[in-house]
């Protein structure tokens, strides 16, 4: 019995001690061979197939689709006309090989060099094949855009927030109001024209006992330049200025 004991003992020592020094040697390799940063590892499989759908995409929908392009991190751009939101997203919603049921982001880029100043994007999710894809698409201040509504009920405060932020009409939207701003704001925010101190400023008035919006009033007596340190700012982290101190039988030329 007791050589029995003790052969167990010697080998839960063996079997506890043998992890042990493994996981040491692991990480003293690690800590020699790992000086590059981490980088993702280009996947040419990955690209290859993400290629081949995007060319598939193009010769189902020539009509709308205008090009089909792979970012660096393997992540499929489908670049479409605007009459084709409705038939792009209907037929990457239904088709048995996409299933992009989800449409998880829809926002607006604002560049105003572009005759078409307005860039849609719709950010799409396949549950199914635990994929992505992403549908850009253009417009100007006037031309309006099919709604996405139909296809996928999310862009319903999507697309009210692009028309409160960027101003951009989307037709056939069962409810495109504002989202964010005010009842009466003029204006949309996001647009790179749009002034940084906004056009009107709020405030509390007493006489008519609400919120009244007024012009914005940039006064110069309100602005202060302060050119001290955030710490000197302040008067508890400030030394008191000496001041002289005048004694009993001097003459103020005489100050000590």
């Amino acid at each position: 019995m007791l050589a029995a004991a003790l052969g167990l003992a010697r080998s839960g020592l063996r079997v506890t001690g043998r992890p042990a020094m493994l996981l040491q040697s692991r990480l003293e390799g690690k800590s020699t061979a790992e000086t590059q940063p981490t980088v993702r590892p280009k996947d040419e499989v990955t690209q290859k197939q993400l290629y081949a759908f995007g060319e598939y995409v193009a010769e189902i929908l020539p009509k709308y689709v205008q090009r089909a392009q792979v970012t660096c991190f393997n992540e499929l751009e489908i670049l479409i006309h605007p009459d084709g939101i409705i038939p792009v997203l209907t037929f990457l919603k239904d088709h048995t090989n996409a299933q992009f049921k989800s449409l998880a982001d829809l926002t607006a880029v604002d560049v105003p060099t572009r005759s078409n100043r307005f860039e849609l994007v719709y950010n799409l999710l396949s549950l199914r094949f635990n994929s992505r894809i992403r549908v850009k698409t253009y417009t100007d201040e006037l031309t309006p855009v099919e709604s996405a509504v139909p296809v996928h009920r999310a862009a319903n405060w999507y697309e009210r927030e692009i028309w409160d932020m960027f101003g951009v009409f989307f037709a056939n939207h069962p409810d495109l109001r504002r989202i964010l701003t005010d009842y009466g704001f003029e204006g949309h925010p996001f647009r790179k024209d749009f002034p940084l101190s906004g056009y009107v400023e709020v405030r509390y008035d007493d006489e008519v006992k609400r919120v009244v919006a007024e012009p914005v009033e940039l006064a110069q007596e309100f602005r202060k330049f302060d050119l001290n340190s955030p710490w000197e700012a302040f008067p508890a982290y400030r030394q008191a200025p000496e001041t002289p101190k005048i004694e009993a039988g001097e003459k103020k030329g005489e100050v000590k």
